[in-house]
């Protein structure tokens, strides 16, 4: 066996069918509410949100604030599906996937009541949340987006109006207020002028949540278990691709993150920077520097940091997630066909996630929200990690 993985390392390449993923979401979803127990209305209300902010990264990072915020309030949490963004690929028009088609619902259960936005639609909304009641509720600062300045611009443009076009939603009123925020300073003045009696559906244009995800809310990640299916897929790639020990690693450096980083280069942002705070420090007054070899890793330390985890964990292979360039020929030849080199870009990118998060180690990019759910998650386990430009989380290079 050794013998074989002495070869010249070999690059894999996987497309999954998006016509195969469309197929199985519709039946999860028929299967989903054909299924399901009847549910009871809770009489201590609901929160609706739209996850229109960002990819996947970004929506999980809100959706464990949500969780959060629903647990807080004491309402039911009615889980939205993942908005897929298809921009480069027909037919260009925005993917929901159902919360459990990539995750389980019940370990959620374990924190707080939730139910799935396909189940509320379809068991309660039609005789307790029907059309010609459905109340939108947002911050004032938003409503100045709408025309007439008092109205909650709920489905203006694109995540939005698909979002709520999937259940055939429209909103009949408004409900604008101000001088409010999602933490829990603020719990009991969202409960005094938001009664469930008389205000039985929160429905907010965005997820009642801060990005990146709160630092007091980065351990409910262990409430998001994958699906089975998402495990059987994984597992089945990384039995038939790699070779344990595997170090996977996660390269953000696609134009648009090119550009994100130039604010960094050009001294127009500090340490916190999109998803940073989870490898320089919450506490803004302490955190570490942010350089660009841990916002954009240029190759010479796409290698360096591979030679040294390599290394340090004896790894036969390595995994490469990326929204852009792999750089796997540079790879393989940095380790002359020693280690097996897979990269797999697979049509669905909670794929890449989960390999992410099995391997033996794993480099992230520090500001990166897809990489922070790959962080959260090992932590859970006690898996170790590492960033590009950071081989130890938490510890300038002067203190090693």
């Amino acid at each position: 066996a050794g013998g074989r993985f002495a070869m010249a390392a070999e690059t894999m390449s996987l497309k999954f069918s998006a016509n195969i993923w469309l197929s199985f979401t519709a039946f999860s979803l028929l299967l989903c509410l054909s299924s399901a127990a009847d549910l009871v209305w809770d009489e201590n209300g609901y929160i609706l949100y739209c996850p229109c902010m960002g990819r996947f990264g970004n929506q999980a990072d809100h959706f464990l604030g949500s969780l959060a915020f629903a647990k807080m309030l004491n309402r039911t949490l009615a889980v939205p599906p993942w908005i897929i963004y298809r921009h480069h690929a027909p037919p260009f028009t925005n993917l929901h996937v159902p919360y459990r088609d990539f995750f389980r619902m019940e370990p959620l259960l374990q924190f707080h009541r939730v139910v799935s936005l396909e189940e509320f639609m379809v068991q309660l909304a039609p005789s307790r949340w029907p059309p010609g009641t459905r109340v939108a509720y947002c911050f004032d600062a938003a409503a100045q987006r709408s025309p007439d300045k008092r109205s909650c611009p709920m489905k203006d443009g694109n995540p939005f109006g698909p979002f709520w076009d999937q259940f055939s939603v429209d909103f009949d009123r408004s409900v604008l207020f101000s001088g409010l925020s999602f933490n829990t300073y603020y719990k009991q003045h969202w409960i005094k002028k938001f009664p469930p009696s008389e205000h039985p559906v929160l429905t907010l244009p965005g997820a009642p949540a801060q990005f990146p995800v709160l630092e007091e809310h980065v351990g409910l990640q262990r409430y998001v278990v994958w699906a089975d299916n998402m495990v059987q897929q994984g597992e089945g790639h990384i039995k038939a691709l790699l070779v344990r020990p595997y170090v996977g690693i996660h390269l953000r450096i696609g134009s648009d993150w090119q550009n994100a980083c130039k604010l960094l280069k050009n001294g127009e942002t500090g340490p916190h920077f999109m998803a940073s705070p989870q490898c320089v420090g919450y506490n803004r007054q302490t955190a570490l520097p942010l350089t660009m070899d841990m916002c954009l890793p240029d190759l010479r330390e796409i290698k360096r940091a591979l030679k040294v985890w390599v290394k340090m964990i004896n790894a036969k292979s390595v995994y490469i997630a990326t929204d852009s360039e792999s750089h796997s020929r540079e790879i393989e030849k940095l380790f002359k066909g020693n280690v097996k080199v897979v990269t797999l870009h697979p049509e669905v990118a909670q794929v890449d996630l989960y390999i992410l998060g099995q391997a033996d180690h794993f480099i992230g990019n520090c500001a990166s929200s897809f990489s922070a759910f790959v962080k959260r998650e090992r932590d859970i386990y006690g898996r170790p990690s590492s960033f590009f430009g950071m081989d130890y989380p938490g510890k300038r290079k002067d203190e090693l």
